[in-house]
């Protein structure tokens, strides 16, 4: 078992399969549900984002995307028990990609409720975000890391297209300089945000940076549980990391979950 700089167990072989099925399989057991928890919290600031701009498809980028999971949870208004039972119904356990993708066209065919809207993914593993546009979950696709370069200009026109910015996981691996390159993107617009990060995860780094680009950042109340630990040496781990910041994981972390908080970040003007 392998674990990353921050204690956690590393799961970078199952973001980079030719299709989510090992994705499923292996978070499954471990009751992931952080996207099921953001998905609420998502749809109701999309919600307010058209209320306010007049726009009435709001285009959504998701940052750390992976398959496309919170795109086929909002648009196709799907919950993760349907799609843990989706990728790992015995019937496909043999399948090829294609029919696998053939599968899910025809899910978003007979599921998708948002016409019009938009979803981009923004990931670092090409095979996660080539699935997930070929299964439809994604109309648009950015793969790069923008933690040591700035975006190119086509990166920046598909970034720069976002109307609201979501995330549930990937900040703490990636940092305040991807998300002021994608805040920044469109030079004159800014897209209103919403970030899950593990409580292991200080944001300040990401709301200050934010905030010299002059967007205010609300800490929404409560916690999220994101999934249980895959053993108790990466509970130890996790729990030294938070010990490290001050987080008190009594009731929390040491009980057997991850949990993340949700913050909020708009442009200043709108914020209030």
């Amino acid at each position: 078992m392998r674990f990353d700089p921050t204690g956690k167990i590393s799961f970078d072989h199952i973001y980079t399969q030719p299709d989510p099925r090992p994705y499923f399989s292996a978070l499954r057991g471990l009751d992931y549900c952080i996207p099921e928890q953001a998905k609420p919290y998502f749809t109701k600031l999309i919600g307010e984002y058209r209320e306010a701009s007049g726009v009435a498809a709001p285009t959504v980028l998701d940052i750390g995307c992976s398959y496309g999971i919170n795109a086929a949870l909002i648009a196709c208004d799907a919950t993760m028990d349907e799609l843990y039972a989706h990728y790992t119904d015995p019937a496909v356990a043999d399948a090829d990609r294609d029919t696998l993708v053939a599968r899910d066209r025809e899910l978003v065919r007979a599921r998708k409720r948002l016409e019009g809207q938009r979803f981009i993914g923004f990931d670092a593993s090409a095979p996660a975000l080539s699935y997930a546009h070929a299964a439809g979950f994604l109309d648009d696709v950015v793969n790069a890391d923008l933690e040591s370069r700035d975006p190119t200009e086509d990166e920046r026109a598909r970034l720069g297209s976002a109307d609201v910015v979501i995330s549930t996981g990937c900040v703490g691996y990636v940092t305040e300089k991807t998300i002021a390159r994608v805040a920044g993107a469109h030079g004159e617009r800014k897209p209103w945000m919403a970030h899950f990060v593990l409580r292991m995860f200080p944001f300040d780094s990401v709301a200050d940076a934010l905030a010299g680009l002059g967007y205010e950042t609300v800490h929404v109340e409560g916690v999220f549980k994101q999934r249980r630990f895959a053993s108790a040496e990466e509970q130890s781990q996790v729990l030294q990391t938070l010990a490290a910041t001050g987080a008190d994981p009594y009731g929390l972390e040491a009980d057997g979950w991850l949990y993340a908080r949700l913050f909020i970040s708009r442009p200043r003007e709108l914020a209030r």
